[in-house]
């Protein structure tokens, strides 16, 4: 949600100078990336370790695997036992965790500055030294089955985006949800597990970031005595995925679930997401998405459904470029009491038409680029932000100097630039559409 600030004050943003951090960065023998943020405002650090490594390059048949990998490293290596680490952050005063995308898998602590070395030695040891039994696999399997239990198959809405994905990509591996297809999950076991983790999690695969009250000599120390020993490895595979074909014609799905509350229609297109040393495009498509839904009165989407001719709710659209391949751009509208699915679509799909016709209003794009300019300066208080900022970019193959050049990449889109970018995405052609209905009949 993009924050607002007083137009006088906002003026000034827009005209400030280009919003970078003090950040340098180096790289060990062994292939580990490192990047330092510098931000001495507090004495805290923050570091993460992405792998470029995620769902989307998981071996057929074996969806899930990344993500069961992220459970198990945190139990226990040949120095450590099961559920050690974390206990060792809290006793610090810390606190740590993981996450994991189709294009990578990240690994965080929060702690005070001068914790940074037993972080260090905490994360280098379990990077080349994880310890597994099959008891502890067994167990954590049953946890990532109920994880998949309570957050995706007891809710509609998670399995409906679920269909909806796989629908968008027919042939590319970012169709696969991240926690896995349940008949696949069930068979993972401890030598899938340890083939993953030995191919994959190595210090020429990963990202370094350190963000904090740090300085970057002593950082480079701690790198190079806790990370530097560790062994590379040398048969990571290139990342080459199966690419999704021309798509020729728009995908239609319906479901109908009795648990569902609220009835709406999503709509997601193909779109390509940023790219190295050329982010125009996709900073255009951020444009474009803030423009069409990005507030819940301004929007486009919001204005003329909400407010102009009131058939929705709830209108909105977003864009997800920050991907290795193709990315997507989607619409969401619920309607209201009364109104169709059938007609909040046709309701959505004329105001798209008419912005097509009609173009950008010019008083709203300023508005939003200087909002985007605020959303970007309030993100430098956050250091953890900032962190998952820079790891994220170049986990999926950007670099350092694309994050700095983003926010001025977002001021340089221009009205014809948004009006290109939406001519080219907003095709139906390449559109999955769906509607998620509670009765069943509506569904047909």
């Amino acid at each position: 949600m993009i924050r607002f600030l007083p137009a006088g004050l906002l003026a000034a943003l827009v005209a400030g100078p280009a919003l970078a951090e003090e950040v340098s960065q180096f790289t060990l023998d062994n292939g580990l990336q490192v990047v330092v943020i510098e931000d001495h405002r507090a004495p805290v650090v923050t570091q993460m370790v992405w792998y470029k490594i995620g769902a989307a390059d998981e071996p057929p048949g074996h969806s899930g695997i990344a993500h069961f990998l992220e459970h198990l490293m945190f139990k226990g290596t040949d120095d450590l036992g099961p559920g050690e680490f974390s206990a060792i952050v809290e006793a610090q005063g810390g606190n740590d965790n993981a996450f994991t995308s189709w294009d990578y898998t990240a690994y965080f602590q929060r702690v005070a500055a001068d914790r940074l070395d037993l972080m260090m030695k905490l994360e280098a040891d379990r990077m080349r030294d994880l310890v597994l039994t099959e008891e502890i696999v067994a167990t954590e399997r049953q946890v990532i089955l109920e994880e998949r239990n309570q957050r995706t198959d007891s809710d509609p809405g998670a399995l409906f985006s679920e269909q909806t994905r796989a629908a968008q990509y027919l042939n590319h591996p970012y169709g696969i949800p991240i926690i896995g297809w349940r008949h696949e999950m069930e068979q993972l076991d401890r030598q899938d597990a340890l083939d993953f983790y030995r191919t994959y999690y190595a210090p020429n695969n990963a990202i370094l970031i350190v963000a904090g009250d740090v300085d970057p000599a002593e950082v480079k120390r701690l790198v190079t005595l806790h990370y530097g020993p560790l062994a590379p490895s040398t048969d990571i595979p290139p990342r080459l995925r199966p690419q999704e074909p021309p798509q020729l014609a728009e995908r239609r799905l319906a479901m109908a679930d009795p648990r569902v509350a609220q009835p709406y229609v999503s709509r997601s297109y193909l779109a390509p997401g940023r790219k190295t040393g050329d982010q125009d495009e996709a900073a255009a498509l951020t444009v474009l998405a803030e423009l069409l839904g990005g507030s819940g009165t301004t929007s486009v989407l919001s204005k003329a459904l909400m407010f102009d001719d009131p058939k929705a709710v709830y209108a909105s659209a977003f864009y997800n470029g920050d991907t290795v391949d193709d990315g997507s751009f989607g619409l969401v509208i619920v309607p209201v009491p009364g109104v169709s699915l059938d007609e909040a679509e046709a309701a959505m799909d004329g105001v798209i038409e008419t912005f097509l016709a009609e173009g950008v209003d010019a008083e709203a794009l300023a508005r939003i680029k200087t909002q985007l300019r605020a959303a970007q300066i309030y993100a430098k208080d956050n250091v953890d932000g900032l962190a998952r900022r820079y790891g994220e970019a170049l986990a999926t193959g950007l670099t350092v100097e694309d994050v700095q050049a983003w926010p001025d990449a977002l001021q340089a889109v221009t009205a014809e630039d948004v009006m290109a970018a939406a001519r080219t995405v907003l095709d139906r052609r390449n559109a999955v559409t769906g509607h998620l209905t509670k009765d069943e009949e509506q569904a047909l």
